[in-house]
């Protein structure tokens, strides 16, 4: 489905707007949104690509549907779930979501597979039966876990207010989380434990973040295991109902989402971001802009570079390194989700447990051993598959990667790579369809359709840096850099999405809300639960109240 309205066809678009954001991922999407509702303002939002929704669209082939980006949420599957409160205030509650059930993951290390199942002391009580040797360790872990979700508030909280407040206080807002954030995953588990097979299944999420755990700090691996521990969701109809249920959002106060419509260049005067150029010369105004394509891209790409040199902030995150890229296997098949007897439940299958020794493995070759294959099922999470695509079910299957792998194709052009290039991609195609086979065996012989996008496609179609799909690398580094902010140097203009706050569907959508409380001069994200919280005071039934005797 294609989301937001062509460039080509939108020949009396505005030259002036309250606020220009550019890109359509969730981060721009949310900001859009939010700035719309809360302040009424008129907002573009100008994507590149031919729709809406960054990582949250879909693609399509004859018969088939694919996400690129969304496999599953947590926290939103109750009404009152934080994420779920902030999906329903930019979507006016207009999206719907499915329960995976009981078990989200299940982390296969070689022979042995540990499922990770809803509910905190139900996760807790399965990681006992598990390993009963270890339950106190199992205990340790998870209070260290939520203890260091706790105090993350007031560190994002931080990232919104002021700079001068920021200066002041920031240390203190920060002190919190400091311990935790610059620490590495494996530092502070092998405090907790030696069991390394246990370290194995507690870091066996560590694609979700795209960092093993010897790399990753262990405040956004307490964050991602934090999201899901109440149980995980797909949107009903498909990720790109996510961009869809947003934009009336923004139209409904005159703003627009606009594809097809790339930027070059942000105009700043004197030290001012005034509006942008885009790349048919034309100029559209606002006296707020802002960038949802990520600190790299914004100051080396879009930024004037005399401009962007002595501000410095492509060379901080430069040197902060962008995330890891990835290589995605979509599969189409005849037969129903029943009949291939496919599962809601992502599966993360590993070698074993040594993540690091298999990830610098397979970054040196690309032949070697794949490190983790991610299985995603969306026709059996999504109920409305079956009505929109009767017959047929669909798999991702995905790895994590390097980009030098594939560097030295990176100047072709996508389905002119080579002869070499495609003889890779088919390998690799055969290798990742061979983990189906062996995890969903009913599949063999019913593929349809079998297409490998791999870092230089997350390039060509979403303009990541070097096929980077997290923003900036989530390493401990990373939570020390007190410049990624909203607020940037340039007046009136702002950043916002992953790069802001977090990896993944929630992270960047937070980004958009920090960014518009920064906008806004304003607690947005209090604003933003006090208003879901009396939607739902006005949907719940009124109180029975007895007949008069």
């Amino acid at each position: 489905m294609r989301i937001g309205t062509s460039y080509k066809q939108h020949p009396g678009l505005a030259e002036s707007w309250d606020a220009i954001v550019i890109g359509s991922g969730i981060g721009g999407m949310a900001a859009a949104a939010t700035l719309s509702k809360l302040a009424g303002k008129r907002v573009l939002v100008l994507e590149r690509h031919y729709t809406a929704g960054g990582f949250t669209h879909t693609f399509r082939r004859p018969g088939y549907e694919w996400d690129v980006g969304v496999h599953y949420i947590g926290d939103v599957s109750h009404p009152r779930a934080t994420s779920r409160r902030l999906f329903d205030f930019i979507t006016d509650g207009e999206l719907d979501w499915a329960d995976l059930g009981e078990v989200y993951d299940r982390i296969i290390l070689g022979n042995d597979a540990y499922d990770l199942v809803k509910g905190l002391e139900n996760f807790r009580a399965q990681l006992h039966e598990y390993f009963p040797a270890e339950k106190d360790a199992i205990d340790r872990y998870l209070e260290k876990v939520i203890a260091t979700v706790r105090k993350a508030q007031m560190f994002f909280a931080e990232k919104a207010v002021p700079p001068f407040v920021s200066k002041l206080f920031g240390g203190m807002m920060r002190r919190g989380i400091t311990k935790e954030a610059f620490r590495t995953t494996r530092e502070v588990l092998e405090e907790i434990t030696q069991n390394q097979e246990l370290i194995g299944v507690l870091t066996g999420q560590f694609g979700d973040y795209g960092l093993v755990p010897s790399e990753s700090s262990f405040f956004i691996h307490s964050m991602v295991v934090a999201h899901y521990l109440r149980g995980a969701a797909y949107p009903v109809g498909g990720s790109s109902r996510i961009a869809e249920s947003i934009l009336p959002v923004i139209q409904r106060s005159g703003g627009e989402v606009v594809t097809n419509a790339e930027v070059t260049e942000i105009i700043v005067h004197d030290e001012r971001a005034v509006g942008v150029r885009l790349a048919d010369g034309h100029e559209l105004r606002a006296p707020v802009v802002i960038s949802n394509v990520g600190v790299i891209n914004t100051f080396e790409r879009l930024v004037p570079s005399d401009l962007a040199e002595s501000i410095g902030y492509a060379a901080k995150a430069r040197d902060l390194g962008a995330s890891v890229a990835h290589l995605s296997l979509y599969v189409g098949l005849k037969g129903t989700t029943e009949e291939l007897q496919l599962e809601k439940t992502n599966l993360w299958c590993y070698p074993d447990h040594r993540h690091e020794e298999n990830f610098k493995r397979f970054l040196a070759d690309v032949n070697a051993p794949f490190p983790v294959v991610y299985l995603s099922f969306p026709s059996a999470k999504d109920p409305d598959f079956k009505r929109r695509y009767p017959g047929r079910s669909t798999i991702e299957a995905i790895t994590l990667g390097s980009y030098d792998s594939f560097r030295r194709w990176e100047n072709t052009s996508w389905k002119k790579r080579g002869a070499e290039y495609d003889e890779l991609k088919a390998s690799l195609s055969e290798r990742l369809l061979d983990t189906i086979y062996k995890r969903a065996p009913a599949t063999r012989g019913q593929v349809e359709v079998a297409e490998l996008s791999t870092p230089l496609s997350t390039k060509n179609f979403a303009a990541h840096p070097e096929g980077a799909i997290y923003g900036l690398s989530h390493d401990a580094h990373r939570y020390a850099q007190r410049w990624l902010r909203p607020q940037t140097p340039i007046k009136g203009l702002y950043l916002s999405g992953a790069d802001v706050v977090s990896a993944g569907v929630v992270g960047a959508m937070m980004g958009g809300f920090i960014c518009t409380s920064a906008v806004l001069k304003g607690n947005v994200l209090g604003q933003v639960l006090k208003h879901q919280a009396q939607t739902l005071r006005d949907k719940a039934p009124a109180p029975h109240k007895p007949a008069p005797a």
